[in-house]
């Protein structure tokens, strides 16, 4: 049988709402924190630090400066803080639930490996996951028809290579084949007693490309530039409903497969270090991500129709200092901090895009166990404040959402290790 065209504009309209909430609640965190010691420094010398292997991925370039093959490895705990606080605003029908904490605890790790090829060539790769983020409400929150659950991991497999032109030029390139898991759970409006359920579930492969250089300037300072190209996951999926009323559950008998592609912002980073003495050393960064171009999606519906959201994404800007303390032969302590802007204001931020601008803090510390073993420990904290949301309209299937996501943060803890074979 046809599938009418309110079946379809329907369905394709609560199911782009739920992808939202994936993308945006990844979107406002493009993660620096790879479980590497840059944890340590806030991310300051990102592309021109190069002393261990992450800089398969962080500068490809950068391979050119480590001497013999080297393998590093870290765990990473992040403990995030995300709880919304409706005000007097939100429709009186929803409740006033505020959720819980959205994020909690959330494993990662990292594994980098580089091989020499002669002077000048080396080969490396790379296994991290730099964006991506997962979480959970309360069934019964104020914003459960924007979502319940959420879970978006973008995985990275990084093959790299570098070239030393000069003494004083390397350069390198990478790339960067993202396996993307998507999955989205929300509560749908019956109108009644009880809410239905509607789930999104897809896997997808995107494929983009990493090119770094770096300049020797001096014996002290050195320059580096990284370039991540954009990554396109194609997500589409047939939505799920269970617990729908007698007239949803008619018009939405036989959902189609939607389109819920999205796309992974290119950035660039630039990085300088400088070596002061034989005890200091000083670095930082000035980057930029194109969040300009996240795009559009169908978001909601309205009487039978759909109501098309802009997200009106802006660039965001990216910088950071830091500095490298020598103490003894085996101890080297670091130092950082760091500014993110915001990909959305205040005006145009969604209940499932809860971002905004943020500082990082960050503390490490590497110990020299032997000649060939290096044992690191950092720690980051992240701010991210008030960010005030209100969204959607009285009488609308989801309703108005009002308030604010207080005192957003996020901690971040790391260990790793650097074996020189």
């Amino acid at each position: 049988m046809k599938r009418s065209n309110k079946s379809t504009l329907i369905g394709a309209a609560l199911a782009c709402g739920a992808a939202l909430t994936q993308t945006a609640q990844a979107g406002g965190i493009i993660l620096y924190e790879l479980a590497t010691p840059d944890l340590g420094l806030a991310s300051a010398g990102y592309a021109s630090r190069a002393e261990d292997a992450s800089t398969v991925f962080k500068n490809p370039a950068g391979m050119s400066r480590l001497e013999g093959a080297q393998l590093q490895t870290g765990l990473q705990a992040t403990y995030g803080s995300v709880t919304f606080s409706p005000n007097a605003s939100t429709s009186p029908t929803l409740g006033s639930n505020d959720g819980g904490n959205a994020i909690g605890w959330l494993p990662g790790a990292s594994l980098f490996v580089v091989e020499p090829l002669g002077d000048r060539w080396r080969v490396g790769f790379g296994m991290l996951s730099y964006f991506g983020l997962a979480s959970s409400f309360e069934n019964n929150w104020v914003g459960r028809y924007y979502v319940q659950n959420s879970a978006l991991l973008g995985i990275t497999l990084m093959p790299s290579v570098s070239f030393k032109a000069t003494d004083w030029l390397s350069i390198g390139a990478g790339l960067n084949a993202m396996y993307g898991y998507l999955n989205t759970e929300l509560a749908v409006n019956n109108l009644g007693p009880a809410d239905g359920h509607m789930k999104l579930n897809d896997r997808t492969w995107g494929f983009g490309a990493n090119v770094g250089v770096l300049i020797q300037a001096s014996d002290k300072t050195r320059f580096g530039v990284t370039y991540l190209s954009a990554v396109d996951l194609d997500f589409q999926a047939t939505p799920s409903f269970t617990g729908l009323g007698p007239g949803l559950g008619a018009i939405l008998a036989n959902p189609p497969e939607l389109n819920l592609g999205m796309t992974v912002p290119q950035s660039v980073m630039l990085s300088v270090y400088h070596q002061l003495n034989e005890q200091w050393a000083l670095m930082a960064d000035a980057g930029w991500q194109d969040w300009s171009q996240f795009g559009y999606v169908q978001a909601g519906i309205e009487g039978g129709g759909t109501t098309t959201v802009n997200l009106k994404c802006q660039d965001t800007w990216h910088g950071a200092i830091g500095a490298q303390y020598r103490a003894s032969d085996k101890w080297l302590l670091s130092g950082g901090v760091a500014f993110d802007s915001s990909a959305v204001n205040n005006a145009n931020r969604t209940i499932t895009l809860p971002v905004g601008q943020n500082w990082r803090f960050g503390l490490g510390a590497q110990y020299q166990l032997s000649e060939n073993v290096n044992l690191g420990a950092a720690y980051e904290f992240m701010w991210g404040g008030n960010l005030p949301v209100d969204q959607g309209t009285d009488g609308t299937l989801r309703g108005r959402v009002a308030g604010a996501y207080e005192d957003t943060w996020f901690s971040f803890f790391t260990l790793n290790l650097t074996w020189k074979f």
